[in-house]
């Protein structure tokens, strides 16, 4: 692995011995004054569509808390995206808070259970309850809402780009209602206390409504346009408006640093390339080299979470939507995306280098990592040396857990890893929710390989097969 790393020029290090909970990976840190998550091991928030038509939890959504629980990782970072309203869902069966003079008590008594199934699964392995913290995240999907299936984009910027692919048609989201949407962040992160969440995450990243804000240096108004500080006015009212209604409760960010053009699969065995030479839209990206980070915008938006007292930073890049290969590398693409143009090892770097640097400029922040799920094998050896460089203060682990939720587990108490287990980024768990299915591993977990939708999953990636042969 390490000649591999070499021969593409990669900084990408390796511990040869894992040292298990007496290493790196073990060491406690204070994520909050006083509090403390026990590992260095975080699990990332995820959207199952597994919930109910009404947005409350399956037995598959407890099954899958439970596992986070069981993993052994000491941060449960939002466990669920939670759309704060009914239109800003992704995908038709995602949690969201309803309507209604009931919705929040409703909220809080299914957010309550959720909670405690991460607990129970703590209590399962016999590690303590408060081991770390476990958080919510908040979400508005935005312009890639699917609140009933068929795409339902709510906009908050023209870009000719996302437009075509994702509804230009549709008005833009007006000031007015930005300022409603911020309103329920703030009920749902209400909901979110009395259930007892230690955090929540006002999601900023994947493309999804305060992400596209960040970019949308073309919306005119109070809310985009050429200053970061108006295209981060919303998150900050938000942010702020928690701050006055919850005083005490943490909260943190996931946030994609770095845009890149969106790319689409090209003539040649549908290899991706960028969708154009020159992109105005996205942010903490060259808008004229569109491949390229530009560093300036994502230290600014760093400084003022420091300012507004965010210590939490999830650190993600681009979009599951429009640019996979950066957000998620991976050896086999999801049904909408293409095939990987360079070895996905070049984007593992630099999901490692964008989360060093941000550490090395804000070093009193809490780092969580993203990224790691594609070196598999090797995914311990890389995530304790990251740790032990001080490049990273916790390493994220999303698609890992579904296949794999014990891997934290089973590296702290310097166990084997089960091979078997270990997430081969066949993309079954992104392809099939865009396809109407429930988010999971159906190769290697056997509950979702024994599920009737695995058969209708491998007609459609039989399909991709043969279309990228042709």
């Amino acid at each position: 692995m390490r000649a591999h790393v070499e021969e593409l020029g990669l900084d990408i290090t390796l511990d040869d011995e894992l040292e298990g909970g007496r290493g790196p990976l073990g060491q406690p840190i204070e994520w909050a004054p006083g509090r403390v998550c026990a590992n260095r091991f975080a699990v990332h928030p995820m959207e199952g569509w597994d919930g109910t038509e009404d947005g409350r939890p399956s037995e598959l959504t407890r099954r899958r808390w439970r596992r986070f629980g069981r993993s052994g990782a000491a941060l449960v970072w939002g466990g669920e995206a939670f759309a704060v309203r009914a239109d800003g869902r992704a995908n038709p069966n995602q949690l969201y808070l309803a309507d209604g003079p009931d919705a929040e008590a409703r909220a809080a008594e299914d957010l309550a259970a959720l909670r405690e199934e991460v607990l129970e699964g703590r209590r399962e392995i016999g590690a303590a309850e408060d081991v770390g913290p476990i958080g919510l995240q908040l979400t508005h999907s935005g312009r890639w809402s699917r609140p009933d299936g068929p795409p339902a984009p709510r906009p908050a910027t023209r870009d000719p780009l996302l437009d075509a692919r994702a509804g230009g048609d549709e008005p833009l989201l007006t000031d007015d209602e930005l300022r409603a949407i911020a309103d329920r962040y703030v009920v749902a992160a209400r909901a979110a206390a009395a259930a007892g969440f230690d955090f929540v995450d006002v999601k900023a990243c994947h493309g999804y409504l305060l992400h596209e804000l960040l970019g949308a240096t073309g919306r005119p108004g109070p809310y985009g346009g050429a200053s970061l500080e108006d295209r981060a006015r919303l998150f900050t009212e938000i942010v702020r408006a928690i701050q006055i209604e919850i005083p005490g409760m943490e909260i943190g960010v996931r946030v994609s640093l770095h845009d890149v053009v969106p790319h689409r699969p090209g003539p040649e065995g549908r290899r991706g390339e960028p969708a154009a030479d020159r992109w105005d839209h996205g942010f903490g990206v060259e808008h004229d080299a569109p491949t390229r980070f530009e560093d300036e915008g994502p230290d600014a938006f760093l400084r003022h979470l420091a300012e507004l007292g965010i210590r939490m930073v999830n650190v993600t890049l681009g979009s599951p939507y429009y640019n996979p290969h950066l957000q998620r590398p991976a050896a086999y693409p999801p049904s909408d995306g293409y095939q990987p143009f360079a070895d996905p090892l070049v984007f593992v770097e630099r999901h490692l280098e964008v989360v060093r640097r941000a550490k090395a400029a804000f070093p009193d922040m809490i780092f969580v990592g993203t990224g790691y799920t594609y070196l598999m094998d090797w995914l311990p050896h890389v995530a304790q040396a990251e740790v032990r460089r001080g490049g990273v203060d916790l390493v994220g682990l999303g698609r890992m857990v579904l296949s794999y939720p014990e891997m934290p587990r089973d590296v702290l108490e310097e166990r084997p890893l089960a091979r078997k287990l270990v997430c081969r980024t066949f993309s079954d768990c992104t392809t099939a929710p865009r396809n109407g299915m429930v988010s999971g591993c159906f190769p290697l977990d056997p509950l979702y390989r024994e599920r009737s939708e695995r058969d209708d999953l491998e007609g459609i990636k039989k399909a991709m097969r043969e279309e990228a042969r042709s």
